[in-house]
């Protein structure tokens, strides 16, 4: 009996060796990337099954010793990826930190619910009609903005690391969120803030030069404030957007059409914004430059710069300088 205690004894001291012995040897047991998530609440032997039947580690029983060695852990929830070898206190350390699996999901400034839309079913998120849909409901701004027609002009334009399964409805929620911080943080109040970001979407849109937002801005603030209409190119392919009827170039049936945002047809801003603006642009509109320019149009010469006007006829010129460019 004794003889037979021994053995025991001896066969466990000598498998509890080679588990040891394991913890520190790189392990890679899966031929491709393994995805493994673990929802919230998810337990210590539930989680080591998983990645021992992923081939993650050997077996259950190492990352189990790993625990019993480190009782204060708490390893986090989310999408795992195991793409090659680690040790079992990597994979540990990696739970630990909450190491999760996130993608890039970039948004440049200027972009439209539309664009966006676009961005988030080629990310693999939902399909572009769920996102328009959601993003068509101003919900999540309400409490700035009781008037805006929709989340555009609310999702801020930025490089998000979410991970892979990311709702829809999370990605409204993150860039909306994105936005309050950046509002803030340029100075912005609660009054007035729908038209301020509607002009922002305008800056936005007509110039991509940093120097030339506040006067862009400027220019919209003079003429608004003597009651001419802003005549904004991109208020009119916003229309056509709305309307479904864009053809990728402005025709005059499109500078006619009577529409809400077609502000070659109305006085005044648009319900709200047509695009997303950046920090730069919600800077410019909210501290426009001292400007008496009435009038900018495309120098033509590739830089993306505009020529400024404080009259009419300074406008025709410069108008007829950028068509020269254009046909050089």
């Amino acid at each position: 009996m004794k003889r037979s205690l021994a053995i025991i004894a001896v066969l466990a001291v000598a498998a509890a060796a080679g588990i040891f012995f394991t913890l520190n040897r790189a392990y890679k047991g899966f031929p491709t990337d393994q995805f493994i998530e673990f929802s919230k609440g998810t337990g210590s032997s539930e989680i080591a099954r998983r990645l021992a039947d992923a081939g993650v580690i050997p077996s259950r029983w190492h990352l189990l010793a790993v625990r019993a060695l480190r009782p204060n852990q708490v390893w986090q929830a989310g999408e795992y990826r195991f793409h090659k070898s680690a040790t079992v206190w990597e994979v540990a350390d990696r739970l630990r930190r909450g190491d999760v699996y996130l993608v890039e999901f970039r948004i440049p400034e200027g972009y439209n619910l539309y664009d966006i839309a676009a961005v988030v079913e080629q990310n693999g998120f939902a399909k572009a009609p769920e996102f328009i849909r959601l993003a068509r409901n101003p919900a999540l701004i309400r409490d700035l903005a009781p008037q805006a027609p929709s989340l555009e002009g609310f999702l801020f334009p930025s490089t998000y690391m979410v991970p892979r399964k990311t709702s829809p409805e999370a990605l409204c929620r993150l860039m909306t969120e994105q936005f309050r911080k950046e509002w803030k943080a340029a100075g912005g109040g609660s009054g007035g803030l729908l038209s301020t970001v509607t002009l922002a979407s305008l800056v936005e849109k007509e110039t991509g030069a940093p120097e030339e937002r506040p006067i862009v801005a400027a220019v919209y603030r003079n003429r608004l404030g003597q009651r001419m209409k802003l005549e904004a190119d991109p208020t009119t392919i916003y229309s056509a957007m709305l309307e479904g009827v864009w053809r990728g170039t402005i025709y005059k049936s499109d500078l006619q059409r009577p529409h809400p945002y077609n502000t070659y047809a109305v006085t005044g801003l648009p319900p709200g914004p047509i695009a997303n603006p950046g920090r730069a642009s919600l800077a410019a509109a909210l501290h426009p430059a001292a400007s008496p320019f009435l009038y900018f149009v495309a120098k033509g010469d590739g830089t993306g710069r505009h020529n400024f006007s404080k009259t009419y006829a300074e406008h025709s010129r410069a108008v007829i300088a950028w068509r020269r460019g254009r046909r050089t």
